[in-house]
């Protein structure tokens, strides 16, 4: 609820022009939250995406996700405010801006694009974050009986465990209260990107010659042509999955302060953030397919094996679990907000619903947030321990949310904000790209499936 703010010199050094808190958040702060978002598990499958496109599709289309996704962040910036970019009236939330720039018959088709990758992209997390902790013990368990060793670790022990930690994270009411996780799960992210990178370089050392080639896995000697087909498609929603963040851009923009306009420092930090993700990806993908050519994991991390130096894979793959441990929260934020907003609206006379409870110094705790939280946290651990199959997933994931929500989404709210006239020149090259990114997802979610289905067929659900 907003507070007037009535002109008073003393109350606008602690309040904003829309009656509410004062915002903290800087350059440092939003590129934190942008880089904890970005570089994510989807770092651990661009080797294998290059093996599937070969070095000219694989760097060429790690190069043009790259710029799509910083060109429609910044036109999300533009669609903050309302009217005037710099000062007119905020858009808290993604759905805010969309009901502000194209009407309220877009919102609800908007709100479940946006809230079923949120809660996808939670399970894909879960998923990554387990392999990463079974990784660690295997290495433990080689390293302590020798290479021989039958050192099988089960994922659903992993997964529970990852659920139980990401329940009482959770807790943590907002965003701008993990603004100290984001910087943490962001320097998480460069020290496993960093590790990944030097592993990739000693491997290519150590194997004395520099594999792949310039088109992929070949035709006919390591995958079938359909196999190959569904192999390129999957690789596509691969590498749209690891560049995806723009569902939560208008939620980190909320966070900045101001002066200068929140546009001005989101367009730098979008800079800033997707420009450094994108030199890490690059190089890790590409080192990742030096070292292994046709044969990349996918997962990077997990392919360098269980052997030395185990002690920096076993840092590497913590370093992944604690920054999932961040990102799941700074994704998942935006849904928490929205179904806690709504529930007030609803039932606002309901203590269960509104009442803060001081169960610590500085810590509170709200009924209904421990209840639907844990809940929520509960059934993406469920599903990931029915559907544990990290490139697929994210390979699905990436498909279905790339075009509407980093696409189709912010490009037609930027024509509604500027005015933008039909068949300009203009309109035709963004609607061009819009549907280009269309055809697109279609294939790569197909390609996914494909996936999620030939794997189905040898793998049995909760089995510990």
């Amino acid at each position: 609820m907003s507070m007037d703010i009535g002109g008073s010199e003393g109350n606008e050094k602690f309040y904003d022009d829309d009656g509410r808190l004062r915002r903290t958040g800087t350059l440092w702060t939003a590129s934190a939250h942008i880089i904890t978002a970005v570089v994510g598990s989807g770092v651990l499958s661009l080797a294998w995406c290059i093996a599937q496109l070969g070095w000219v599709g694989g760097l060429i289309t790690m190069v043009v996700f790259s710029f799509i996704t910083y060109y429609t962040s910044i036109l999300l910036s533009y669609c903050y405010r309302s009217g005037d970019p710099d000062s007119g009236h905020r858009n808290y939330t993604y759905m805010d801006a969309v009901r502000s720039h194209l009407g309220e018959g877009q919102v609800k088709m908007c709100g479940y694009l946006q809230y079923v990758n949120i809660f996808g992209t939670a399970i894909g997390y879960t998923i990554a974050a387990a392999i990463s902790m079974i990784a660690v013990v295997r290495s433990d368990c080689f390293h302590r009986n020798g290479h021989g060793a039958v050192c099988n670790v089960p994922s659903n022990p992993f997964i529970i465990i990852f659920g139980a930690i990401e329940v009482v994270f959770s807790q943590i009411p907002d965003f701008d209260q993990i603004w100290w996780l984001s910087i943490l799960a962001a320097v998480m992210s460069f020290s496993y990107s960093f590790i990944c990178l030097y592993l990739g370089i000693a491997q290519v050392v150590a194997n004395g010659v520099l594999k792949g080639n310039m088109t992929g896995i070949v035709v006919g000697t390591e995958v079938t042509k359909m196999g190959k087909l569904w192999r390129v498609f999957q690789a596509l929603g691969n590498i749209a999955f690891a560049y995806t963040y723009s569902v939560i851009i208008i939620e980190i923009q909320d966070t900045i302060r101001s002066p200068p306009s929140e546009r001005k420092t989101m367009k730098k930090a979008t800079f800033l953030s997707v420009s450094a993700t994108s030199v890490f990806y690059i190089a890790c993908g590409s080192m990742g397919y030096l070292a292994f050519g046709n044969s990349s994991p996918g997962n990077l991390l997990t392919g360098f094996g269980f052997f030395d130096p185990f002690w920096l894979i076993n840092f590497a793959n913590v370093a992944l679990v604690v920054h999932l441990i961040g990102a799941y929260q700074v994704f998942s934020q935006p849904l928490f907000a929205f179904i806690e907003k709504w529930a007030v609206k609803k039932y606002p006379n309901s203590t269960f619903f509104s009442k803060e409870i001081t169960v610590a110094p500085g810590v509170k705790l709200n009924l209904f947030r421990l209840v639907w939280r844990t809940a929520y946290v509960v059934i993406t651990t469920l599903i990931s321990m029915m559907l544990p199959f990290f490139n697929d997933i994210v390979g699905f994931l990436g498909a279905i949310g790339f075009w509407p929500l980093t696409i189709y989404y912010p490009v037609e709210m930027y024509i509604a904000a500027r005015k933008i006239p039909k068949w300009t020149t203009q309109w035709i090259l963004l609607e061009i790209v819009s549907l280009i990114c269309l055809v697109v997802s279609v294939i790569a979610a197909v390609g996914s499936i494909v996936g999620i289905v030939l794997d189905l067929k040898v793998y049995r659900p909760f089995s510990f």
